[in-house]
């Protein structure tokens, strides 16, 4: 019998489980490959942000193999005291390089990221005006930062403008912050015409890259790159635990900035360093990315294969410009229904609803990797077009 004080929690679990909200956990048994064990059966993989099949690259693994014998399983201590490894700072090093940026910080995650870099740059006298489609983690750190939030329509920068000139004059300093792929879309913030109205009001500036690094960019070096404002942007977030297919955050930008960021970012000072595996194989994934670009190369070919086939078929796939392929479907249970009989179809790739994405925007979000083969891609969409025919998606 549930306690008295715990009866509200169990209304809203069932609530959550009648609506078709409840999320059940799939269990992983293997490398997010091209093909992956999920509960128990083989399935082809069309579900992790392994954009570059990284995760599973033998040079990652050796690298972080190494690293635990040489460190041990962690550094047992926060950066600013007895946790900078030399590790640590030839990854800031080399992701600063990677990105061509004067200096780089890293962190625990990229959620932490933008926890660690927000609050320190602007505060209870201060404005944020951020994109209403923005990740929670910025929504988080924001919220953190006690600065007024201003929430302009998203990547419209001629409301952005409105806003600044409207709010702008009433705080001390105001700064705009933008993700620069959208995960659930796809879509890409215009991040040149944010940066002219930044300039304009004298706003900082701060991206969080999350979904661009490894994709957007020469080889993948981001979406600071792909519009060439190096040196423009203030602050450049992003995160170890998509493409380069390990785990951890960066903040990277200008030295002053990542200088004084390492004074204040709470995370930075409050939490434990990063474990010297993971250190490791992060290191081995900008270097890799950092001489070739063979597989960002791949990563887009695979898009334009995927995305084109699923055009033709019928189905809906929003306005994605990047690897992220949301399957616009609308009604949640449909989506969720659409997913499990992919999984029957030895296909995962899970459906997204309330409140990941808005009410009535329930989609399937297929995430292209360079880890998958043509046979792979063709196989995927022969089980899309036999689910989407089956439940009326498709005609």
């Amino acid at each position: 019998m549930t306690e008295a004080k715990l009866t509200w929690i169990e209304e809203e679990v069932t609530a959550l489980q009648d609506s078709g909200l409840f999320i059940n956990l799939r269990i992983i048994d293997s490398p997010p490959g091209a093909w992956m064990i999920v509960d128990g059966k083989k399935v082809l993989n069309l579900c992790t942000n392994n954009y570059l099949g990284l995760a599973e690259d033998s040079r990652l693994v050796e690298a972080a193999k190494k690293a635990l014998d040489h460190f041990g399983a962690g550094p047992t201590a926060v950066r600013s005291i007895a946790g900078t490894l030399s590790l640590h700072r030839e990854l800031e090093r080399k992701v600063a390089e990677f990105k061509k940026v004067e200096d780089a910080l890293y962190v625990q995650g990229g959620f932490v990221a933008n926890q660690a870099a927000l609050p320190p740059l602007v505060g209870r006298e201060d404005v944020i005006f951020s994109d209403r489609l923005n990740h929670a983690s910025i929504i988080d750190g924001a919220r953190l930062s006690r600065a007024k939030i201003i929430v302009y329509e998203h990547c419209d920068t001629t409301d952005l403008n409105a806003k600044v000139q409207e709010h702008l004059p009433q705080y001390r300093r105001g700064l705009v912050v933008t993700d620069g792929v959208f995960s659930m879309d796809g879509d890409v913030a215009p991040l040149d015409k944010i940066y002219e109205v930044a300039e304009k009001y004298g706003l900082l500036t701060m991206v969080d890259d999350a979904h661009g690094e490894g994709v957007l960019g020469h080889g993948g070096r981001g979406i600071v790159d792909h519009f060439g404002l190096h040196g423009k942007f203030d602050v450049e977030v992003g995160t170890f635990s998509k493409a380069f297919g390990v785990v951890g955050g960066v903040i990277a930008g200008k030295k002053l900035i990542v200088d004084y960021l390492r004074q204040k970012a709470r995370p930075f000072l409050f939490s434990s360093a990063v474990t010297p595996p993971d250190t490791a194989a992060c290191l081995a994934a900008v270097e890799i990315l950092s001489e070739s670009t063979v597989l960002v190369d791949r990563l887009w070919k695979n898009t334009d294969y995927f995305k084109g086939k699923m055009q033709q078929l019928g189905f809906d796939v929003g306005k994605s410009v990047t690897p992220i392929t949301p399957v616009m479907l609308g009604d949640v249970k449909l989506a969720k229904e659409f997913s499990r009989r992919l999984f029957d179809e030895d296909i995962f790739a899970m459906a997204l609803g309330f409140p990941t994405v808005p009410q009535g925007l329930a989609r399937i979000r297929v995430m292209v990797s360079a880890a998958l083969s043509q046979s792979d891609l063709d196989f995927g969409l022969e089980k899309f077009e036999k689910v989407g025919r089956a439940l009326g998606v498709l005609a």
